[in-house]
C-alpha cells in the first residue's frame, strides 16, 4: 500500500490533514483518513516542515507503517542540490528512515536540479518535480508517471487535494 498525504490550513489556525491509502494502479482510494487539528504552529519562512510535519504524523499514527511501500507528499524531499531537507526529508527522519518518501511538487524550487526529476504527464507542458529518499529517484518518478490519470496531476493525488480542501 501507498499513503499519500496533504494538509489544508484555515484562517483560524486550524488544519485538516488527509491521507489516502492505495496501490499504484488504483483509480480510487482503498481508504481515506482525516484528522482535524485545532491549532497549528505559525508558518515560518524556511521552516515550513515545523508546521506541516505534526499534521502529517497525525495521519500516519492511524496506519501500520509496516504495511506501507511508500509515502507520497505534496512538496519536496530535498530543497537543494546539497540535499538540504525539505518536508519529505524531515518526514523520513521522523519515521526513523523506515519508509521511502516521494515528493511530488508542482512548482520549481530554485537551486534544486540534481535531487529532482521532471516528469511530464498527459499533454501538459508543465512538469511535476519528483524527489525521493529511501527509493531510487528514477523508480519514484516511474511510479508517479504511471499512476492513473490523463492529466498532469495523477487522479488520486487530485482527489486527495479536493478532499483536503473540502469543509
Amino acid at each position: 500500500m501507498v499513503l499519500a498525504l496533504d494538509v489544508h490550513y484555515k484562517d483560524d489556525g486550524s488544519a485538516k490533514s488527509v491521507g489516502i491509502l492505495f496501490n499504484w494502479n488504483d483509480t480510487q482510494p482503498k481508504e481515506i483518513l482525516i484528522e482535524y487539528i485545532k491549532e497549528t504552529d505559525e508558518y515560518i519562512p524556511g521552516e515550513f516542515y515545523k508546521r506541516e510535519l505534526p499534521c502529517l504524523l497525525k495521519i500516519i499514527e492511524k496506519v501500520n507503517i509496516n504495511d506501507l511501500e511508500a509515502i507520497v507528499i505534496d512538496g519536496y524531499v530535498y530543497i537543494n542540490n546539497e540535499k538540504g531537507l525539505g518536508l519529505g526529508g524531515y518526514l523520513w527522519k521522523a519515521l526513523n528512515k523506515q519508509i521511502p518518501v516521494i515528493g511530488v511538487a508542482k512548482n520549481f524550487y530554485h537551486g534544486n536540479t540534481e535531487t529532482t526529476h521532471q516528469i511530464y504527464r498527459g499533454k501538459s507542458k508543465k512538469p511535476l518535480y519528483i524527489s525521493s529518499v529511501g527509493l531510487e529517484l528514477s523508480a519514484a518518478s516511474d511510479f508517479i508517471m504511471q499512476m492513473p490519470g490523463e492529466f498532469r496531476i495523477p487522479d488520486l493525488l487530485k482527489q486527495l487535494d479536493i478532499i483536503t480542501k473540502e469543509k
